[in-house]
């Protein structure tokens, strides 16, 4: 039943908006991005060269002459995840106060990884240091104090300001979609600068773009990776480096990705990111064995403090009073790389993060992937130095300047068993493309469907199959190049509208910080005469009610109380509105441009405690329900059950207090 006090009032109106679309196809943005990629393939197959030459221009003119503002929002952006992580604000939850995480920390941080660096670790662990231990920026190559450094700006480029990059995204996603109900799509980080506009076609555009960038981006990625599988196979199989061989690899890794996009989520793409996390564990210990152990271990500490000590310095450091394109071809580009692929990797991360503190979201995003990196980048990046420098093995250093792609293949074939450790590489390196397709098949499709997960079976296909024929297009005829380029360009408007949807969180998240010290949330006692029946007391706490006794209370006790409250509210010209469900009673408060007030009342279920010894013999977990207060907050894990009308009532007037005493705050 529903009760309307008021016609001025509308309940949830915010969230509600967009409810009627759940689970069907946002048209205008399937349509209107589909067919953008379209022309943008059909535009960079039929002038390949052009378009890479135009868009490298576009980018190195974006770096000589914007690569200040990217090293200064990036140290912005790393500063206020710091922050955040250690303020007032990190007890907040991503989503309702009583909201639990959905997945394990391992699970959940396998696949955070998979999605966020796992491929690039694969490719770059080796290539990196060396590249930069050849051709350090400022020390002398080949040298002691090049190896310092190579390690030192490896650590610089794949910790903690990249993955800053994916948190602040996530966070800013995870924050207003999971906490205000907002869906779960690009357009929600941009609620803090237009409102409720992002439910009009200004959303449409934004939701597009992203669609637009995530395809690209996974489509290059895609595109090169096969390439560099095919290096792969050709060193370590002698397969043939060609068209046919490398779209047979697109066919095969689309298949595996079809596989796990249909199996969905909590199947594939989890079970596909456990397998890689333990290979990848598995193969970190192997070169930490097979290597130069003790000195590896020592270097992982030397090169963490190394970096540590200059974080502020390689911050902030332009090389202002220096000549020299490094900064543009290394530091520049990684930054604009990271941000590029921010809306994908951010939605991602958002998308399994529901339930976790700000705080333990971002230590578990921040700091666990960077630690992990940098054990990676120093057992494999110090092992290929110390082979080249100390064993003089330069066919290493000569093999990693004419393709990088094969860097891996060829450090473990200096390792022991090295055919069968390299092939167990191929294959993380083919499941972390597989993982990439399908995570990023998942959020377009999200941001197609207003953000729902659970979508039919064919728009998931559409996606899928939609990367392997752009990147199967794009491999026969050129043109990957000058994507990848076009995608680092669109980084530069990205970050500026970035800082300021960062504001815009802020902002949210002082109100909320506000609201929280205004509230204490202790329970409300029972009126005298009442609470001095400690019999009657005694009995409801050990007395553990059914679902129907649960119910009929809401209906006989609480659904009066709150209308009481209701009546005197509208006496007061107050606009309220009260909802009466099977399981919930609902009081909303309207006030006008400030958040609005809710009190609503669930039967919710529970597992009994075992209070006798021989209580559960016949069942492990019988359960119980409760009555309990949820505030738009979330639950406040306190159950009213058996309270009388007037302590109800004293209950939710109390409640209202403190919002009224948090909107005086507000002012």
């Amino acid at each position: 039943m529903r009760t309307n006090q008021t016609n001025s009032s509308d309940l949830m109106s915010k969230i509600s908006i967009y409810n009627f679309n759940a689970n069907k196809l946002n048209k205008p943005v399937f349509i209107s991005a589909s067919i953008v990629i379209a022309i943008l393939v059909l535009v960079t197959v039929l002038f390949p060269t052009l378009m890479q030459q135009f868009f490298t221009d576009l980018q190195k003119n974006v770096i000589d002459t914007a690569g200040w503002f990217y090293v200064l929002s990036v140290a912005g952006i790393f500063v206020a995840v710091v922050y955040l992580c250690v303020s007032r604000h990190g007890a907040i939850k991503l989503g309702p106060d009583h909201a639990q995480a959905d997945y394990t920390q391992l699970t959940w941080l396998a696949m955070l990884f998979s999605a966020g660096m796992g491929i690039g670790l694969m490719f770059f662990g080796v290539a990196e240091p060396v590249m930069h231990y050849v051709a350090p920026p400022t020390a002398d190559p080949n040298s002691i104090a090049a190896t310092r450094e190579a390690l030192k700006m490896t650590f610089f480029h794949w910790g903690l300001h990249g993955w800053a990059i994916y948190a602040v995204v996530a966070l800013i996603l995870a924050y207003f979609s999971f906490r205000h109900n907002l869906p779960l799509t690009l357009r929600s980080a941009f609620h803090p600068l237009i409102g409720d506009k992002i439910y009009t076609w200004r959303g449409d555009i934004i939701d597009a773009f992203a669609v637009i960038s995530t395809i690209f981006g996974v489509t290059t990625s895609l595109g090169f990776g096969v390439m560099q599988i095919n290096s792969g196979l050709n060193y370590l199989f002698d397969v043939e480096v060609s068209q046919t061989v490398q779209l047979l690899i697109v066919v095969f890794i689309i298949a595996l990705a079809l596989i796990s996009v249909c199996s969905g989520l909590d199947k594939g793409i989890k079970r596909l990111s456990q397998i890689n996390m333990i290979m990848a564990v598995g193969l970190l210990m192997f070169v930490l064995i097979a290597g130069p152990s003790l000195f590896l271990l020592q270097a992982l500490v030397q090169n963490t403090g190394a970096y540590l000590s200059d974080l502020v310095h390689n911050t902030f450091n332009l090389f202002a009073y220096q000549k020299t394109d490094w900064l543009g071809g290394w530091t520049i580009f990684y930054w604009a790389w990271w941000l590029s692929w921010s809306p994908f990797v951010g939605m991602f991360i958002a998308r399994i993060s529901r339930g976790r503190t700000i705080r333990e979201f971002l230590i578990g995003v921040l700091f666990i992937p960077s630690g992990f990196t940098f054990a990676w980048m120093t057992f494999f990046g110090n092992s290929a130095i110390d082979l080249i420098h100390v064993n003089g093995v330069t066919d290493l250093a000569d093999a990693v300047a004419k393709d990088s792609s094969i860097a891996l293949f060829a450090f473990l074939e200096l390792l022991p068993f090295s055919q069968v450790v390299s092939f167990i590489a191929l294959v993380m390196v083919i499941i972390f493309f597989v993982t990439s397709c399908d995570s990023g098949a998942m959020v377009v499709d999200m941001l197609a469907s207003y953000g729902e997960n659970n979508t039919p079976l064919w728009q998931r296909f559409y996606w899928t199959l939609g990367i392997g024929i752009v990147a199967t297009i794009l491999l026969l005829n050129g043109g990957l190049a000058a994507l990848q380029t076009m995608s680092i360009v669109s980084a530069l408007p990205f970050t500026v509208v970035l800082i300021i949807a960062i504001y815009g969180m802020f902002t949210a998240l002082n109100i909320e910080s506000t609201k929280q010290q205004s509230m204490n949330l202790a329970m409300t006692q029972q009126p005298t005469g009442q609470t001095n029946n400690w019999k009657q007391r005694l009995a409801t706490i050990v007395h553990f009610p059914s679902k129907s006794v649960v119910l009929t209370f809401l209906s006989r006790n609480v659904a009066p109380a709150i209308k009481q409250v209701a009546d005197e509210l509208n006496t007061n010209q107050i606009a309220t509105e009260v909802i009466i469900e099977s399981e919930r009673v609902i009081l909303t408060v309207s006030h006008v441009d400030q958040p609005d007030f809710i009190y609503a009342v669930r039967a919710r279920t529970h597992i009994q405690p075992d209070l006798l010894e021989d209580a559960n013999e016949e069942d492990d977990e019988q359960m119980y329900y409760r009555a309990e207060v949820h505030l738009a907050e979330g639950g406040q894990d306190y159950d009213i059950m058996s309270w009388p009308e007037a302590a109800i009532i004293n209950d939710v007037v109390e409640q209202y207090q403190k919002h009224v005493h948090f909107l005086h705050l507000l002012k």
